[in-house]
């Protein structure tokens, strides 16, 4: 009964109706896209190592994220060796260069090199690759990279950090956040590429166990191995690690964050407005309830349908954008960014919680007043 009473408030005034709903669906999707962006920057963070083949890490103590990963001493990884249970050991090195595009700029990228010989990535483009990267001066680039750097031609010969080189095939990974765009090359290439680089100290050392090893007794006898400058890192510590940097400490989770929060005061101002507005047009007929009997807790049912049938109209158009949007964003960016079970469940909780609050807050002028003076 009272679910029909506010379908048919909604009906009397579809233009109200409308712009009350709009107003509802825009701040819903602003949830949406907050959350979606403040959760998949974690993700774009672990795209690298998603596709690494390890089973410890091994980084600086000065670690803070991927793009940010300092280096320690390669003997570190001889050492990792000592342990029994390692199978192993593969070192990384990686940093930012600047690609001269077309038009003379130098454009931001981020360069990873490796052993060949070492199985460092799950990448089949890169695996099947091996012998050309071992060629001098050339380099593999990610399809994801920005169309800013130009055609990624085999064959082309291109300028970073002031060399030249030459791409020697293309690979589907991601670039994440980093930069413009990825590449990947052999250690000898790498250390020509960035002079001021040796061998002797890496970013990360990826340490792969023999089968049946225990992760976590490893890690431990690896840590009790190894100096203050280095740690170990299992997978999920790892991804800690990126999740707890982007989220806590980069301005880009701070941004999002808070993004939700004013996304959500937002939809519960538009709600209360909304609801209050309708009240006051309506109190003739409020009054009429009150006069015949009905009580405020009746009266107020009538009021929380109400909000929650605009919330709910608003909440499955939102999530029909959002879907829409999130495609769209993945196609554009490097976020990898969708929809999962969790975060709609989420929101209409959230969207929920927003039409139950402004009714609650819309109905005290109800339920002080009188049906003599209402009338």
């Amino acid at each position: 009964m009272k679910t029909l009473v506010a379908w048919r408030i909604l009906l009397d005034e579809k233009g109200r109706s409308v712009l009350s709903i709009t107003g509802t669906f825009i701040a819903i999707l602003l949830i949406f896209l907050q959350l979606g962006f403040y959760f998949s920057v974690p993700k774009g963070g672990w795209i690298f190592y998603n596709k690494m083949h390890f089973d410890l890490m091994l980084t600086s103590s000065a670690y803070v994220s991927q793009s940010r990963s300092d280096v320690f001493p390669r003997s570190r990884l001889y050492q990792a060796l000592g342990v029994p249970e390692v199978a192993g050991v593969a070192a990384v090195y990686q940093d930012s260069a600047g690609w001269i595009g077309a038009d003379g700029r130098a454009l931001s990228t981020f360069v990873i090199g490796f052993d060949p010989d070492k199985t460092v990535f799950d990448v089949p483009e890169i695996n099947a690759a091996r012998d050309r990267l071992r060629e001098p001066d050339t380099i593999l680039v990610d399809s994801a990279s920005r169309a800013d750097l130009g055609l990624f031609r085999v064959g082309r010969t291109v300028e970073i950090n002031r060399r030249r080189v030459t791409i020697g095939g293309v690979y589907d990974f991601g670039v994440g956040f980093v930069g413009l765009g990825v590449e990947v090359l052999s250690d000898q290439n790498f250390i020509r590429m960035f002079p001021d680089r040796g061998l002797d100290t890496v970013n990360l050392g990826l340490v792969t166990l023999k089968p049946g090893a225990d992760i976590d007794k490893v890690a431990a006898a690896l840590r009790a191995l190894m100096p203050a400058d280095t740690e170990v890192l299992t997978r999920d510590q790892l991804a800690d690690r990126e999740t707890e940097y982007w989220e806590n400490q980069s301005s880009t989770g701070l941004v999002f964050g808070f993004g939700v929060i004013v996304a959500f005061i937002v939809g519960l101002v538009i709600l209360n407005q909304t609801l209050s507005s309708e009240i006051s047009r309506n109190l003739p007929e409020y009054a009429t309830l009150k006069a015949m009997g009905y009580t405020d807790r009746y009266i107020g049912g009538i009021v929380g349908a109400l909000a929650l049938t605009i919330v709910a109209i608003a909440y499955v158009v939102a999530w029909l954008a959002a879907v829409a949007i999130y495609a769209l964003v993945r196609r554009m960016t490097p976020l990898p960014i969708d929809m999962t079970g969790l975060r709609a469940g989420g929101v209409l909780v959230l969207s929920a919680a927003m039409s139950v609050g402004s009714a609650l807050y819309a109905l005290r002028s109800l339920r002080r007043a009188d049906p003599v003076d209402l009338f």
